[in-house]
C-alpha cells in the first residue's frame, strides 16, 4: 500500500482544480467569434481566461488556444470581407480586434492611396484614418479611469495611447516615412513585429510621433498593411499593462488580419474609381441641361437602377432644328454596364449628327440600326424618335420597339399614342414608319423608357396603363384650363413607382407644346432674281409694322438683304423667307444650294464678303444649316430694347 504524503506543497485543493478544468471552456467562448465593442469591459478574471493566459506547458490549454485563434481569425476576416467601401474594411478591422484581441488599434493609410498600377506620389505619408479602444465604463456609465492599469515608472508623465480618459488618442495625424528609416525598414519588411523589438523601438515613435507612453513587454504589435503590389499603410495593436502579453501565435494573427484589410482596401480603392468613372461616364454621356427652343418647354430626368450600378444604357435627347422644330429623341441599350453606357454614347452621337442632316425620323432610325449593326452583332437597342413643329402644331414620330410615348391633352385626358412599334434597333433588314399627328397647344408629351413602366411585379402594358392612369389624375387636379407645371408633373411620375418596383434605369422626357400662332409667323417665296432683296426688305418692314416692331426696321432689313442676296446668287429654285416673332424675331432664308457661308475677312479692294461680318455684329444670334434640299441661314434679333 502507497503511502500518500501528508504535505500540501504542490497540490491544489478541489474548488481550485476544478477551476481549472473550467477554464479552457471559458476560453473557447471568450475569443471564438468577436463581439462589438463593449461598453463595459471584462473582469479581470475574464481577461485571465484568454487564450494567451493558459501556460504554455498545457499542451490541451495549448490547442484550445490555437483553435480559438483559428475562429477568430475566420470571425475577423468576414467581418473585414464584409466592408464594401474603405471606411467599412477599416471600421470592420477595428471592431473585429478590439476588445477580443487587442484593447486599441490605429490604422494608418497612404495618403493618397495608389490604384491599380499607378505609380504612388512622392513623398510617401502615411495618414491616421482611424482609430478605436476599449474605454473602461461601470454599470452606471461614468468612467472608471485607469482603475487598475499600472504603467511603469519609464512611463510615468508621458502621454498614453491607452488612457481610458482622453478623448482623442494622443498619436500624430500625419507622418512622413523617411527613405531608409526604421519605420521605412519595417514596412518594407512587410511581417508584423512586437513593439518591444528593436525594429518597432524605433519606428513606433517616427509613425506615432513624439514621446507616446506605450505598454511595456509584447503588449504591442506593428503589422504593415500590404495590397496586391505595394504597402499601403500600417495597423498597430496595443494591449493594456495589465492584460496579457501578445504571444508569438499572434503575430501570425495580425499578419493574417493586415492581409485581409490591406487586399480588401485594394479592391475597395480600385472598386471606387470605377464606380467614379462610371459616374462621370453616364453623366457625359446625358446631356448637361436642355435647349429652350421656341414654342417648346421641356423637362427631364434619370434614375439609375441603383446606387452601386450606376450606369446603363437608358438616354434622352432634345436637338433643335431648322425651322424652329425640335427632335425628341429617347433610347435604352440592352444591358447594365460600361459597355451598355459606350454605345449608348456612341448611338446617341450617330442620332444628333442624323438630325443635323434634318432626316426624316424614319431615315434616322434606319441609321442609327446600321451603326449599331457596325458595333457588333449583338448590339441591340430601342428608340423613339420625334419631330416637333411648332408652326404646324404637328408631331411626326418613329418608333424602334419601343415602349409607346403618351399625350397629355389641356383637358386632362390622356392617350396611349398609336405609334407603329418597329423592330428595336441592331436587327437590321427591318423598315421604320413615321406617322405624323396633332401636338395642340397646351398638350404635353412624355417620352420613357421601360424602366418606368417594367418591373417584376407588372408588365410593360400595365404600367404603361397605370402610367396614363396617373397623368391623368394629375392633370385633373389643376383643372381643365391649366396643364400641370412641367417639373412637378416629372416629379408626380416618378412617384408611379413603389418601393422595390425599380429594376431597371429611368430616362423621361417631357415636352409641353406652346407652339407658335400663325398671326406671329409671315412665309414668303422669292424667285432667284435680281429684284428679290428689294422685296424681301418690303414684305420684311410691312410685317413689322403689323407686329408693332417698327424700330427694328433698319437693322432687320440690312440683314435681311445681305443674306436674301447670298442665296439668290447661288439658288435655282424659288428662295423660302420666314419671319417668327416670339420672344425674339427670327429670319430664316432657305434656298437649294448645299453650301454653306462662311465668315471671312474681306480686304480693302474686294466688293463683297461683309455680309456675313454685318450679320455677326448686328444679330443676336446667326447659323446656317444643311437640308437634304438645301440649306437654311438664320438670324435672331432681341424685340427687347
Amino acid at each position: 500500500m502507497t503511502e500518500h504524503p501528508t504535505s500540501h506543497e504542490g497540490r491544489q485543493p478541489v474548488a481550485a482544480r476544478s477551476q481549472e478544468r473550467t477554464r479552457p471552456r471559458q476560453e473557447a467562448s471568450a475569443a471564438a467569434v468577436p463581439p462589438p465593442v463593449p461598453s463595459v469591459p471584462a473582469p479581470a478574471t475574464a481577461q485571465a481566461t484568454a487564450p494567451s493566459s493558459v501556460p504554455p506547458q498545457d499542451p490541451v490549454g495549448a490547442a484550445r488556444r490555437e483553435g480559438d485563434r483559428l475562429r477568430f481569425v475566420g470571425a475577423a476576416t468576414r467581418r473585414i470581407a464584409r466592408g464594401i467601401d474603405l471606411d467599412e474594411i477599416v471600421l470592420g478591422l477595428c471592431r473585429a480586434t478590439v476588445p477580443t484581441f487587442s484593447d486599441a488599434i490605429l490604422v494608418y493609410l497612404r495618403d493618397p492611396l495608389p490604384v491599380g498600377d499607378e505609380r504612388p506620389v512622392a513623398p510617401f505619408v502615411l495618414r491616421l484614418r482611424r482609430t478605436d479602444r476599449l474605454r473602461l465604463t461601470d454599470e452606471d456609465g461614468e468612467s472608471l479611469g485607469t482603475t487598475g492599469i499600472q504603467l511603469p515608472e519609464s512611463e510615468a508623465g508621458r502621454a498614453s495611447l491607452l488612457d481610458p480618459q482622453a478623448d482623442v488618442m494622443p498619436a500624430a495625424q500625419l507622418c512622413e516615412v523617411a527613405s531608409g528609416g526604421a519605420l521605412s525598414e519595417v514596412l518594407r519588411g512587410v511581417r508584423p513585429v512586437f513593439g518591444d523589438s528593436a525594429a518597432a523601438r524605433a519606428a513606433l515613435p517616427e509613425l506615432l510621433g513624439g514621446e507616446m507612453g506605450l505598454p511595456g513587454g509584447r503588449r504591442a504589435i506593428l503589422a504593415p498593411l500590404r495590397g496586391r503590389r505595394r504597402v499601403i499603410g500600417a495597423a498597430v495593436f496595443l494591449r493594456r499593462p495589465d492584460r496579457p502579453a501578445f504571444e508569438p501565435n499572434d503575430l501570425l494573427v495580425a499578419a493574417q488580419l493586415a492581409t485581409h484589410t490591406a487586399l480588401g482596401i485594394d479592391k475597395a480603392v480600385l472598386y471606387g474609381r470605377e464606380a467614379y468613372i462610371a459616374d462621370e461616364l453616364q453623366r457625359t454621356m446625358l446631356p448637361e441641361g436642355l435647349p429652350q427652343p421656341t414654342g417648346v418647354r421641356l423637362a427631364s430626368r434619370y434614375l439609375p437602377a441603383a446606387e452601386t450600378a450606376r450606369v446603363g444604357g437608358d438616354w434622352y435627347d432634345a436637338i433643335p432644328l431648322p425651322g424652329s422644330r425640335v427632335a425628341l429623341v429617347v433610347g435604352d441599350v440592352m444591358g447594365h454596364s460600361m459597355t451598355s453606357a459606350a454605345i449608348m454614347g456612341q448611338l446617341r452621337t450617330t442620332a444628333q449628327t442624323l438630325a443635323g442632316l434634318d432626316l426624316p425620323p424614319q431615315e434616322v432610325l434606319h441609321h442609327l440600326d446600321e451603326q449599331a449593326q457596325r458595333l457588333g452583332t449583338d448590339r441591340m437597342a430601342t428608340c423613339l424618335y420625334a419631330v416637333y413643329d411648332p408652326v404646324s402644331h404637328r408631331i411626326t414620330i418613329a418608333n424602334a420597339g419601343h415602349p409607346p410615348p403618351i399625350l397629355l391633352h389641356l383637358g386632362g385626358r390622356a392617350e396611349v399614342l398609336r405609334v407603329p412599334p418597329g423592330a428595336p434597333i441592331g436587327v437590321g433588314g427591318v423598315d421604320f414608319e413615321a406617322v405624323e399627328l396633332d401636338a395642340p397647344a397646351g398638350a404635353t408629351l412624355l417620352l420613357y423608357t421601360d424602366g418606368l413602366v417594367e418591373s417584376r411585379l407588372r408588365d410593360v402594358w400595365t404600367g404603361i396603363e397605370q402610367l396614363r392612369e396617373r397623368l391623368a389624375a394629375t392633370a385633373q387636379l389643376t383643372g381643365p384650363d391649366h396643364s400641370p407645371p412641367l417639373e412637378a408633373l416629372c416629379d408626380d411620375v416618378l412617384d408611379v413607382l413603389g418601393p422595390g418596383d425599380r429594376d431597371d434605369d429611368i430616362a423621361l422626357l417631357a415636352a409641353r407644346f406652346d407652339g407658335i400662332a400663325p398671326s406671329d409667323v409671315a412665309y414668303w417665296f422669292l424667285e432667284p432674281e435680281d429684284a428679290a432683296p428689294g422685296r424681301a426688305r418690303r414684305l420684311a418692314r410691312r410685317a413689322l409694322s403689323r407686329w408693332g416692331l417698327e424700330e427694328l426696321s433698319d437693322s432687320v432689313e440690312l440683314l435681311i438683304s445681305e443674306v436674301v442676296t447670298n442665296a439668290v446668287r447661288y439658288a435655282e429654285r424659288p428662295v423660302t423667307l420666314r419671319l417668327l416673332r416670339t420672344d425674339v424675331l427670327r429670319c430664316e432664308v432657305g434656298d437649294d444650294s448645299p453650301q454653306l457661308p462662311r465668315q471671312r475677312r474681306a480686304r480693302d479692294t474686294d466688293e463683297g464678303g461683309r455680309g456675313l461680318f454685318l450679320v455677326n455684329r448686328l444679330a443676336r444670334r446667326w447659323g446656317a444649316t444643311r437640308l437634304s434640299t438645301g440649306k437654311v441661314v438664320w438670324f435672331e434679333i432681341s424685340t427687347r430694347p
